[in-house]
């Protein structure tokens, strides 16, 4: 097992060094300089080639990555040209609130997806199958801002049930907390939960054609019992690399669901960055995002020994 996880973390490093090649190289050859957004339209040449100089982009592209590289290895992601604190910490302030929708949505996500996909495939073929089937391609369908706003409409301004925009942190009272979070994040949910709903109906529907598991059918044990116990548990394995996928898209997906709802999170931090052209703010964000999400497949992977360890003796064998 340690040998297995040894060598998905050193499987890791490879991939998060052409990210940040990636990352870095598309940055700074898209055009614009970050110069005329700080200094304004009006500025001079002489200003703008010394503001170049102190912020190292007369430096040649190979030479700038590598500095960038070797201080993002010991944490420090620069400073932002237009914020008056380091990369570094205005990442963390604003990954609070963009990590609490996520986690809030992936719960959601999980308990209503699986439910979903458990009820279709117990009554496969059937009106009840038919029907979330349906709603599972409408939630697909509705693009993510859409919904943000119809919920937005009819819980906020005509209901009036909960705020419109904003965002307490946990330390105004969980109640506070996740009054402001449950719109955004049933809003940043609802695509979610249809594709966990479908590949649970499908993964338990597969499992079911098994023959251990018709034998206890024909032995004449509830169907539901069966799925509970023993369909789920082993058909756990391409749902678990869902949950792991959707949490990393979850947290990229918040983008437009914190602009719409005005949260203070990485979405919107973003979105401010790259209109200032602010180099060190994007590189840094979208560094930490790639790591993040590739940090959490590798904790997918690690689960899979404890799901199944079989998968530990086919690494054992040299085998994938």
């Amino acid at each position: 097992m340690i040998k297995y996880a040894i060598k998905r973390v050193l499987n890791v490093i490879p991939i998060l060094f052409v990210v940040s090649i990636v990352v870095f190289m598309i940055i700074h050859l898209t055009p614009g300089n970050p110069a005329t957004q700080i200094l304004g339209m009006q500025a001079s040449k002489e200003q703008i080639e010394e503001f170049n100089e102190k912020a190292g982009l007369n430096d040649p592209i190979v030479k700038q990555y590598g500095k960038w590289i070797k201080n993002a290895i010991r944490g420090d992601l620069g400073e932002s040209y237009f914020m008056d604190e380091s990369v570094g910490e205005a990442i963390g302030s604003h990954f609070r609130p963009t990590l609490s929708l996520a986690i809030f949505s992936e719960i959601l996500s999980i308990i209503i997806g699986i439910w979903m996909g458990i009820a279709s495939a117990n009554k496969k073929f059937k009106t009840k199958d038919k029907f979330l089937s349906t709603l599972s391609l409408i939630a697909l369908a509705i693009p993510t801002f859409v919904s943000s706003l119809i919920l937005a409409l009819i819980f906020s301004i005509k209901l009036r049930i909960f705020p419109i925009a904003g965002y307490e942190p946990i330390s105004s009272g969980l109640s506070t907390h996740l009054k402001f979070l449950i719109l955004p994040g049933v809003a940043l949910a609802i695509p979610n939960i249809a594709v966990i709903m479908r590949i649970t109906r499908s993964s338990i529907i597969n499992t079911l054609k098994k023959d251990y598991i018709k034998t206890q059918i024909m032995k004449g044990q509830n169907k539901r019992k069966i799925i509970a116990k023993h369909a789920l548990k082993n058909s756990m394995l391409p749902i678990i690399t869902l949950i792991g996928q959707s949490f990393g898209a979850l947290i990229t997906g918040a983008i437009v669901v914190e602009s719409v709802f005005n949260i203070p999170g990485l979405g919107q931090l973003l979105i401010n960055s790259i209109q200032r052209r602010d180099i060190q703010m994007i590189q840094g964000m979208v560094l930490t995002i790639s790591v993040v999400y590739v940090m959490i497949n590798l904790i997918v992977d690690l689960l899979y020994m404890v799901i199944d360890p079989r998968i530990n003796l086919y690494e054992g064998d040299g085998n994938e």
